[in-house]
C-alpha cells in the first residue's frame, strides 16, 4: 500500500519543519496525541530517536470519543531536504515507512506525508490505512497547518531585515 496526504500551508517551509521535527512536543501541540515516550536517542545532536507514540483516532468527534492507537517508531530529520522520516518498529503498522516532505511554494509550503506499508496479510494495509493511518495523519497535517499559520506572522516579523527588527 502506498498513499500520500498533502496540505498547503501559508507559512515558511522551515517554520513547519522546525515545528514538526520535535516529536517529543507533539502531545503539547497536537490535540489527538496523548504521549510520545523516547526509548532511545542517538548520541549526536539532532540524531534519530526511537519512541513509543500514542494518539487518539476520533470516532465521535463532537463527544471527543475515540480509540487509542499506539505504535513504536524510529524517527529522524533530514535537515537539508526538510524531510522527516519514520520507520514503524511496532504496533499494527510495524514495517511502515513514512516520509514527510516539506517543500516551499510561492504562498508558503506544501507538506506531504508518504506512507509505504506492505504487511504479509492481504487487505490488512487497506484496512489500517483507511481506519487509522489516514484519519490520524490528516488530523496531524491540519493541526500543524493551523499552528504554523498562527505563528507565521510573528516569525516573519522577527526575521532580520523585517520592518519590526530594522532600525
Amino acid at each position: 500500500m502506498r498513499s500520500t496526504l498533502s496540505i498547503d500551508v501559508e507559512a515558511p517551509a522551515r517554520l513547519v519543519f522546525d515545528l514538526a521535527r520535535d516529536v517529543e512536543r507533539w502531545p503539547a501541540l497536537l490535540p489527538h496525541y496523548r504521549d510520545v515516550r523516547v526509548e532511545a536517542r542517538d548520541a549526536q545532536p539532532g540524531g534519530a530517536v526511537t519512541a513509543r507514540m500514542l494518539a487518539i483516532r476520533l470516532i465521535v468527534p463532537l463527544l471527543g470519543y475515540g480509540i487509542p492507537v499506539a505504535w513504536r517508531a524510529r524517527t529522524w530529520a533530514e535537515e537539508a531536504s526538510l524531510r522527516l522520516r519514520f520507520v514503524h518498529l511496532g504496533g499494527a503498522t510495524k514495517g511502515m515507512d513514512v516520509t514527510w516532505r516539506i517543500e516551499a511554494t510561492p504562498a508558503g509550503c506544501r507538506v506531504s506525508i508518504d506512507h509505504a506499508f506492505d504487511p504479509r496479510m492481504p487487505g490488512f494495509a487497506a484496512i489500517v490505512n483507511g481506519l487509522f493511518v489516514r484519519p490520524i495523519a490528516t488530523r496531524t497535517l491540519v493541526s500543524f497547518k493551523a499552528i504554523a499559520e498562527a505563528v507565521a506572522p510573528a516569525a516573519r516579523s522577527a526575521e532580520p531585515g523585517s520592518a519590526k527588527t530594522s532600525p
